[in-house]
Order: structure tokens, then sequence, then C-alpha cells
């Protein structure tokens, strides 16, 4: 027995049918859109909390370099006093090449002139005898 449908009723049909086939398309994109949401928050997660231990690695690493700058601008410091108290003790404990040159020379100056004295008495000395 055929069941004899209006026009109005399977336009009744026809609407409630897409109201729900809509109602299921519009709840799947809405749960679809929730676990995309889901997952996006997971990974942002996921980098900030890569990125906070990224940031953590170079605090300490830089720290690291400071303290190790530190610590060669004070030997740096060291260095530089003990090279100015060598430099104020060099004068003290060597002399120049030049100031030995020039002191050696007055004295072989000197021993000349006596060589030159002694020689002008025996030469005095012998015809005198």
């Amino acid at each position: 027995m055929p069941l004899p449908l209006d026009l109005t009723e399977v336009i009744g049909w026809a609407i409630s049918l897409l109201s729900i086939f809509t109602g299921l398309v519009f709840g799947l994109v809405k749960l679809l859109l929730a676990q995309f949401e889901k997952r996006l928050d997971q990974r942002f997660t996921a980098q900030d909390q890569a990125r906070k231990a990224a940031t953590k690695h170079w605090e300490e690493s830089f720290e690291k370099v400071l303290k190790r700058q530190d610590k060669d601008a004070e030997s740096l410091a060291q260095l530089e006093r003990n090279f100015m108290r060598f430099q104020a003790e060099l004068p003290l404990e060597y002399v120049r090449r030049e100031d030995w040159v020039r002191g050696q020379s007055v004295i072989e100056a000197k021993l000349d002139g006596l060589a030159l004295k002694f020689e002008n008495i025996l030469l005095k000395g012998v015809r005198h005898d």
C-alpha cells in the first residue's frame, strides 16, 4: 500500500532531513575546530616551554661568559700592575746600553789620559838621566 504524500509533506521531510544534515555537519565542524584548537594550544604550550628552556640555557651561558670575562679582566689588571711594577724597577736593576757605552767611553778616555801621562813621565825620566 503506497503512502500518499503531499508536496508539503515531502518538502517538510526534505527540510527536516536537510536541517538534521546541516546540524550534523555543523556539529562535526565544531568538533573538528575544537580538536584543532586543542592541538594548537598543545603546540603553543610545547613551544613556550621550549622557549623558556632555551632562555634559561642562554641566561646561564651568558652568566658563565660574564663571570669568565670578569676573571679575565681581573687577570689582565693584575698583569698590567705587574708590568708597571717591572717597568718601575727596571732602571734600578739594569743599565741601558747607551748609558753603559757612554760610561765605558769615559773610563777608557781617562785610562788613555793616564797612559799618556805615564808615557810622558817615562820619556822625561829617560831624558833626564
